[in-house]
């Protein structure tokens, strides 16, 4: 995953912009999808990104692969779903729900 994840983040379609997150999705089942994802910057797989799991779940309502409106999504970090309205092409009201969960703190010295 972190190897597939890097070689995408720096190619060449990407490259202009200074890459990019990378997001790896299976379906489960009609409404559940795991979703696994590299992060520029970390340069590596993180337990889980809500940008990330919000644009998973309306990519997969777009393209037809749910016809749901409330999709549950499995990261490493946890359950979540994603609720939203759509008309057409155009998604609105989007929420993210599920649990947050502290992971990390630290400091920063800095010396003039």
């Amino acid at each position: 995953m972190k190897d597939e994840g890097a070689k995408i983040r720096y190619s060449h379609l990407y490259a202009e912009k200074g890459g990019s997150n990378i997001n790896f999705v299976s379906q489960n089942n009609e409404n559940t999808f795991t979703v696994r994802t590299y992060e520029r910057g970390v340069e590596d797989e993180t337990l889980s990104c809500g940008t990330g799991v919000t644009a998973v779940a309306i990519a997969m309502h777009y393209l037809q692969k749910t016809f749901e409106k409330k999709i549950y999504l499995q990261t490493m970090g946890g359950n979540l779903s994603v609720l939203f309205d759509n008309k057409e092409d155009t998604y609105t009201n989007v929420y993210l729900c599920g649990k947050a969960t502290f992971v990390f703190k630290g400091s920063i010295l800095c010396k003039h």
